[in-house]
């Protein structure tokens, strides 16, 4: 399966990270790369939201910040709207029809919650009511994978829906985790607009601000916080358990460690000196 990971860049250069640092709490982990990267974060957020103005190309969209925001969470470097671009053009005959797809879904869902919730009453009303609720909390969660296995593997977009609706359930901790956050924040910034209701536009254009500049990105980047371990875990390490010798490079590229095989020595020669080892990358 070479080319598994057919769809980088990869002569760019990354950080690298020394093995033997201390590991930090992935929370802190995460605020310090998302305030590490601020700045470049506001001008990708601002790309991202002109590209989904029209809503049928959030797909594009998505897909752009996704492979930005995957990149930093790796500590790999990011070029920011160049990378953005670049994702965009190699991978939008998939991400654009199934950013319609999702489009045309999540109408169909909020429909149906809007319709059992004002028009049916009684018993079977509060059943339909919340299959249509966990039928959306479902497809929601799905939406956190189906862009990274996008721009990451060679699936088809059934693969694809098929592979996150499996991760739905095989990391529903850091599943839930996410949603919550990120449900958390819209909670919070409607209680805010509520509070300050006398200072309507005041409020508005704050909240507006707010989400343009800051919560794609931080929303993108804490979904690959949440779920890029368990693709990994899932998909790329029993691939290359199999597969030891391929994509080296490419693997590099998402900052996934490559163990080094031992220099075979013919007999009766010495053994080469290792060269001390190098933390970053040329």
């Amino acid at each position: 399966m070479a080319g598994f990971f057919g769809l980088f860049n990869y002569e760019k250069e990354g950080p690298g990270i020394s093995k033997n640092a201390p590991k930090k709490k992935t929370f802190i982990v995460f605020f310090e790369t998302f305030f590490r990267n601020f700045w470049k974060f506001i001008i990708i957020n601002l790309v991202y939201c002109l590209i989904s103005l029209p809503v049928l190309t959030n797909g594009l969209a998505s897909a752009g910040i996704t492979n930005v925001t995957r990149n930093i969470a790796r500590d790999k470097h990011s070029f920011g709207v160049s990378d953005f671009m670049d994702t965009i053009k190699k991978n939008w005959k998939q991400v654009l029809p199934a950013g319609i797809i999702n489009t045309i879904i999540y109408i169909i869902l909020i429909f149906d919650a809007y319709f059992f919730y004002t028009s049916s009453t009684g018993i079977m009303g509060s059943i339909g009511l919340g299959i249509v609720l966990c039928m959306l909390f479902i497809f929601t969660v799905m939406n956190y994978y189906v862009w990274t296995l996008c721009i990451t593997f060679k699936f088809t977009l059934k693969q694809i829906y098929k592979n996150s609706f499996k991760f739905v359930f095989i990391n529903m901790k850091m599943n839930l985790l996410c949603f919550f956050v990120i449900l958390l924040i819209y909670a919070a910034n409607i209680a805010i607009f509520l509070l300050l209701l006398p200072y309507f536009y005041i409020v508005l254009t704050f909240e507006l601000l707010l989400y343009v500049l800051l919560f794609p990105s931080f929303r993108f980047l804490l979904v690959q916080f949440c779920t890029f371990p368990s693709i990994k875990k899932y998909i790329i390490d029993p691939y290359y358990l199999e597969h030891p010798d391929e994509d080296i490079d490419k693997r590099h590229d998402l900052g996934i460690e490559v163990e080094k095989k031992p220099v075979e020595v013919p007999e009766g020669e010495t053994p080469p000196e290792e060269e001390p080892e190098n933390v970053f990358e040329d």
